[in-house]
């Protein structure tokens, strides 16, 4: 503490005031009287000061002030470090249109998977990286006989839908689980240990789902069919008891 005086110009006793508002935070702490700041926290406090002296704000709006350019922060050091993480996966391979289409794409597959964000190119009109992969996996599935009788291209919007549900919630949790407890210093290398997991951890539990979702289906179509089996035979053996009750006779 007594450096970061020395540092920032700012008395200690004003500094642990910050500290117990919450306006500034350690980097580390390393026993119970031993705390680490790391060059952020000098640049915090001369906005703390610059906003308390200059503008004249009270400590709640300078407060929310800070945790509002902090989020934004966050989010872009979250969003380059996701965008780092993909960018592994992606390779140096380019293909036009007409390259597409003369492998065998289908003009209304390629023009659907545009329209719905899945396979667009970029500003000089080529396709790269996932939306060439999955182009490639769709062609190996018609390759090995699924046709789109079987496998209509449109099943990918209900992919998507799932698939938006699910990265919204996972991102939801990480901003509110983890960045808000990292520090800025370390908020890349969790990023990417996170956007790693998720996808390894996607794979993984639906291989665990497969299989019994798969029985949970067959199930309740058998007790369907048990069921309407039942009672289309309920209704026949009503049927043939009204049939082969007489009909009384009217008197005159």
């Amino acid at each position: 503490m007594g450096e970061l005086a020395r540092r920032s110009n700012v008395p200690v006793a004003t500094l642990k005031f910050y500290l117990r508002e919450g306006l500034i935070v350690p980097a580390r702490k390393s026993g119970a009287t031993m705390s680490w700041y790391d060059a952020t926290t000098l640049d915090r406090i001369r906005v703390i000061k610059e906003l308390q002296d200059r503008q004249f704000l009270p400590l709640d709006v300078i407060r929310e002030t800070l945790e509002r350019d902090a989020r934004a922060d966050s989010d872009q050091a979250v969003v380059a470090a996701i965008a780092g993480v993909l960018a592994k996966h992606g390779t140096q391979r380019t293909r036009t249109r007409d390259e597409l289409l003369e492998r065998g794409v289908r003009p209304k597959e390629l023009d659907w998977l545009g329209r719905v964000g899945l396979a667009v190119p970029g500003a000089d009109g080529l396709y790269r990286d996932d939306d060439l992969a999955l182009l490639a996996t769709l062609g190996a599935a018609r390759k090995a006989g699924l046709v789109e009788e079987m496998l209509p291209f449109q099943i990918l919007a209900d992919y998507m839908r799932t698939l938006h549900q699910l990265v919204a919630i996972e991102l939801s949790l990480f901003r509110a689980g983890v960045i808000k407890r990292a520090n800025s210093s370390d908020l890349e290398q969790l990023t990417t240990a996170a956007t790693e997991l998720s996808e390894r951890l996607v794979v993984l539990i639906r291989r665990k789902l497969l299989v019994p979702t798969l029985r949970r289906l067959i199930e309740e179509e058998t007790r369907e069919k048990t069921t309407g089996a039942d009672t289309a035979g309920r209704m026949r053996r009503v049927r043939k008891r009204r049939a082969a009750k007489p009909k009384s006779r009217r008197r005159h």
